[in-house]
């Protein structure tokens, strides 16, 4: 198989490095990839989604993979099936899913999906009144895409006002804060669920729980996410057959009888209280860093999963997973989150412990090749992975690998999977 991978983080340096275990692929592309992406494949640069729609008939593309929300959001996968191709995601009306928290929050009300009491409004003095209904702390959301950062949790009622103010104003994420959501706070532990979906059929990878805050105990700001582990404590089968039957199949029932069947990733960021979950978001394609842990995990081969899910036979494919846990480590640019930090040269020590080498690797993101050299030059600029059969296991290799990397400024939280440590 030839494969298309659109995207350049550690997300789809991690899918790609799954698909490099499939013995039936042939060639894997990314657009645009990264600074290490080239080493699994080849980099092209085409950004036209109709040019690469053509760049996938010249080159016999079998499959392609989208990673990041932006292009499904614009329609992506409507623009290369009208052309006849096989891509993983969804349509662009399903992508509204993510690309509209108003529509999100809409579509679960109409569906009886639990999710949080919640107003969406343009209007500033209905949110002010809504808020001064609520207790705090109180969320206060952008209605569009803002990169995993249009989330904002107020501790008093005026931040609330004021964070609202901000969004409607434009002043905070521009156009994608011209409407907003502002809803109760839940009191709970929030989970990332993933289902893998053809349209009818749906298969649940395991549950992992992601690390949002920048600094150790969950303070400083939100960022896209600083490391996360997989599977989780937790959650147990109880657990998972309620989220199936009160999430998934409402979900993908509701969305066939809008018109637009759910294929692709459906990942669902979900709160349990009190032993029940309820559904903070959706988004439409794997979570970052969440995709970095689930893939190693992955004992079946990638792709016919992922091909079975664009072509509606998931039905046809028994899934299976390594016994074994997974954490992931991000580690950060300087001036991460806050601005974008000075390029650095990347600098790993060759690794002489054999138990670091056989159960760890790094998953690139924010990279450059420049003059032969790797270089930090994004904000997440890469995770350092751990295996191992129990989470305290994984998560020390983990760690381990992590002070074998050097570059000028490097930052990353010290306590990721310390909740299922607790348990």
């Amino acid at each position: 198989m030839n494969i298309l991978i659109i995207g350049s983080g550690g997300r789809e340096y991690s899918i790609g490095l799954a698909l490099q275990k499939d013995k039936n692929i042939t060639n894997i592309y990314f657009a645009p990839g990264n600074g290490k992406s080239c080493d699994l494949g080849q980099n092209i640069d085409i950004k036209d989604l109709n040019e690469l729609a053509n760049f996938a008939k010249e080159k016999d593309i079998d499959l392609t993979i989208v990673g990041p929300e932006a292009p499904l959001t614009d329609g992506i996968v409507d623009i290369f099936e009208k052309e006849g191709l096989k891509i993983f995601g969804p349509s662009k009306e399903a992508a509204k899913l993510e690309g509209s928290k108003a529509f999100m929050k809409n579509f679960l009300a109409k569906n009886s999906i639990p999710t949080a009491r919640y107003i969406e409004t343009s209007d500033f003095e209905k949110a002010c009144e809504f808020i001064e209904s609520l207790k705090e702390p109180i969320v206060v959301k952008a209605d569009g895409l803002c990169a995993g950062k249009g989330v904002i949790i107020a501790t008093s009622k005026d931040e609330a006002k004021d964070e609202a103010r901000r969004m409607l104003s434009g002043e905070s994420f521009a156009g994608a804060g011209r409407k907003i959501v502002v809803e109760e706070f839940l009191d709970g532990y929030e989970l990332s669920v993933f289902a893998i979906c053809d349209g009818e059929n749906y298969k649940i990878l395991p549950a992992a729980q992601d690390h949002k805050r920048l600094l150790d105990g969950d303070k400083g700001p939100n960022t896209g996410g600083m490391g996360a582990y997989a599977p989780t404590p937790l959650i147990d089968d109880e657990l998972y057959k309620k989220i199936e039957q009160r999430v998934v199949i409402p979900t993908l029932k509701g969305m066939k009888e809008l018109g637009t069947p759910y294929k692709g990733v459906l990942f669902m960021g979900l709160m349990i209280v009190d032993g029940e979950p309820i559904v903070l978001e959706y988004n439409v394609r794997f979570g970052d860093p969440e995709c970095e842990v689930l893939m190693p995990l992955l004992k079946s081969d990638a792709s016919e999963l992922f091909y079975k899910a664009a072509v509606g036979k998931l039905d046809e494919l028994n899934i299976e997973f390594y016994n074994k846990y997974c954490v992931g480590v991000v580690i950060a640019s300087e001036n991460y989150p806050y601005k974008s930090s000075t390029p650095s040269e990347i600098i790993i020590d060759e690794i002489v412990d054999k138990d670091i080498e056989d159960n760890t690797h790094i998953s690139y993101a924010g990279v450059s090749k420049i003059d032969g050299k790797l270089f930090a030059t994004g904000g997440r600029v890469l995770l350092c992975i751990g295996m191992g059969d129990s989470i305290k296991e994984a998560r020390d290799r983990a760690y381990g690998l992590c002070g074998q990397v050097h570059f000028a400024g490097k930052q990353f939280r010290k306590d990721i999977a310390y909740q299922a440590l607790k348990v």
